[in-house]
């Protein structure tokens, strides 16, 4: 395969992990650990991941005047990013807060012609629009009830998450550019970890972990080493060869496999409705994503 296709599948892998890890979230939280006391330990957890990953990695050393880059990354990629999407699905439900990602796309585009002088081709454009038409059905017509305590303030936040991880991947585009993405990343992460540690020591230190369920435990585990480590990974495979604006139109698939990864598990059924989104939405990426001839 080549780079480019290797980059569409990291990108696809990023959007089943995180489509997954609507219903696993909810799972464990707030009944076994509080967002944030949850979010310390993804950081926290991928954090040690990278740094042993980092000693098989190419050695490079980074200049001085791209630490504020990699800081910024780590405000909008890690602790802005994490705290208000796991605070935000706390209040809201797991569809709900699937649907809102899919603004990020919209957000990027912008963000790119604005920030980055992307040109903006009206393929790209039409296959924004249909993905998101696309995933707006899905949300509205074919939703199951769901727990939601403050819906409206939990969709602020993920809305928030949306855009802080829209500048994300403009932000580390640039660095992705100039280094091996194993020199970095560890140390987004290390700057994550400082920023998120204030907000989530309090809510860790209450953790039970005695009375938490293996099954729980599993759940946590899929979140740190999956959600965390390895879409960090696939994400910056895809950024190296794919625009910002191509990365971030595949969270149209995340609300897609979070309907199937339900109807799997018998917790949903297969309509009409969620097969036409699925046709609009993958028409929609297909678009983005295909490369100009």
């Amino acid at each position: 395969m080549s780079k480019r296709a290797w980059a569409l599948v990291a990108a696809m892998m990023v959007s089943l992990i995180y489509g997954v890890s609507f219903t696993i979230a909810k799972d464990v939280m707030p009944m076994y650990v509080k967002p944030f006391g949850f979010i310390l330990l993804r950081v926290f957890g991928a954090t040690v991941l990278f740094w042993l990953v980092s000693f098989w990695a190419p050695k490079e050393k980074i200049q001085l005047q791209d630490f504020p880059r990699i800081a910024a990354a780590a405000l909008f990629g890690v602790a802005l990013n994490m705290l208000t999407f796991f605070k935000g699905l706390s209040y809201t439900s797991p569809i709900s807060a699937a649907v809102i990602m899919v603004t990020t796309p919209i957000i990027v585009l912008i963000l790119s012609a604005i920030l980055i002088k992307e040109k903006m081709e009206f393929r790209k454009i039409i296959g924004i629009l249909l993905g998101l038409l696309g995933t707006g059905f899905l949300i509205l017509y074919g939703k199951s009830a769901a727990n939601a305590s403050n819906a409206s303030l939990g969709n602020l936040l993920v809305f928030i998450n949306a855009v802080s991880y829209g500048l994300y991947l403009i932000i580390v585009k640039k660095l992705m550019d100039k280094y091996n993405a194993f020199t970095f990343v560890k140390w987004i992460y290390t700057f994550g970890l400082l920023m998120v540690l204030p907000f989530g020591w309090s809510e860790y230190r209450e953790i039970q972990w005695q009375t938490i369920p293996a099954a729980i435990l599993w759940e946590i585990a899929f979140v740190v080493v999956f959600t965390t480590f390895l879409t960090y990974l696939f994400n910056l495979v895809s950024m190296r060869e794919l625009k910002p604006t191509t990365v971030a139109v595949f969270i149209y698939l995340q609300p897609l496999f979070a309907s199937v990864f339900a109807i799997s598990l018998g917790k949903d059924h297969l309509t009409w409705v969620k097969t036409a989104s699925a046709v609009l939405i993958f028409v929609g990426v297909f678009l983005v994503t295909r490369k100009k001839s």
